[in-house]
């Protein structure tokens, strides 16, 4: 199934993620490593749905401590209840931190959405994000999506967890001469919403990433890590470290502006997807910021 097919099908889009051993690095600070460092299932859902425990366990062998789910057809705990799958991950040494989830679905159906934060809430989860909304027509339309955000994310607050909006490119496309990530993030407030930064897709978008962290980067707790090139006008992705992504700024302003968590994500592979994963991996131990 085509990606955006599946996405528009199951409301769904990927969404990131590992903690820096220290944040609020000086820019002038001396070069390091990020351990840990997470990866978002939706990486390997073509093999995850087959055998949830058996993928998990080799993501952890390779490396990836924490993890981000997305909402598959067996649920964001993967057919496991919220004890079992914390006990399971807590067993290899890695916790789950964030999950995508069908907010599209859910966000008009209070008592839906209630059950997948108190299933993230108990499985020890600390992030619940909307993956993807589409582009809007017009302003008045995302206010409706500022507003609707304040009510998640203000359910979620009581009940311990945190809400926040994943982002592509379209967020990033001016509209009516204004970017309506920018608007979101003035119009939402920063005790129920918080928000996950794509460095890929604000990259696509031809925004300045440095630049817009540094402006935001108070409101960003998460992000993605995910390399591409353009070919033919279009960005394919690629393993990281094989695309034109400045991770080395990139990433040393995402941790200078406080960022939390940074989470591998691939979305198109050269060749197998576990051998992509474990070279992502590979990537991630010796590459320094």
């Amino acid at each position: 199934m085509q990606r955006r097919s599946f996405l528009k099908q199951s409301g769904l889009l990927t969404a990131g993620a590992f903690t820096l051993s220290q944040t609020g690095l000086l820019a002038n600070a001396p070069a390091k490593t990020i351990d840990p460092f997470g990866v978002q299932l939706y990486s390997v859902r073509d093999v995850l749905p087959k055998d949830p425990k058996g993928i998990m366990t080799q993501l952890a062998q390779m490396g990836y401590k924490q993890f981000e789910s997305y909402s598959g057809q067996q649920g964001f705990l993967w057919g496991m209840e919220p004890k079992e799958i914390k006990s399971f991950l807590g067993d290899l040494g890695v916790k789950m931190i964030s999950t995508h989830f069908n907010y599209g679905g859910q966000a008009g159906k209070p008592a839906e959405l209630q059950k997948s934060i108190d299933m993230a809430s108990e499985a020890g989860l600390t992030y619940l994000l909307c993956p993807y909304i589409g582009a809007q027509k017009s302003f008045d339309d995302w206010k409706r999506i500022a507003d609707g955000f304040n009510t998640t994310g203000e359910m979620a607050r009581k009940s311990g967890l945190k809400f926040g909006y994943h982002n592509h490119d379209y967020s990033f496309k001016p509209l009516d001469g204004k970017i309506p990530q920018e608007y979101l993030l003035a119009n939402t407030d920063p005790q129920n919403v918080m928000f996950e930064l794509d460095l890929c897709w604000i990259d696509v978008a031809g925004q300045d990433t440095i630049a817009h962290l540094q402006k935001y980067g108070k409101r960003y707790e998460l992000c993605h890590i995910k390399d591409y090139k353009k070919e033919n006008g279009k960005p394919v992705q690629n393993d990281l470290g094989k695309g034109d992504v400045d991770f080395k700024k990139t990433l040393r302003a995402a941790m200078d502006n406080g960022m939390k968590y940074f989470i591998v994500e691939q979305e198109e592979y050269p060749q197998a997807v576990m051998t992509s994963m474990k070279n992502d991996a590979e990537y991630m131990k010796t590459f320094s910021v």
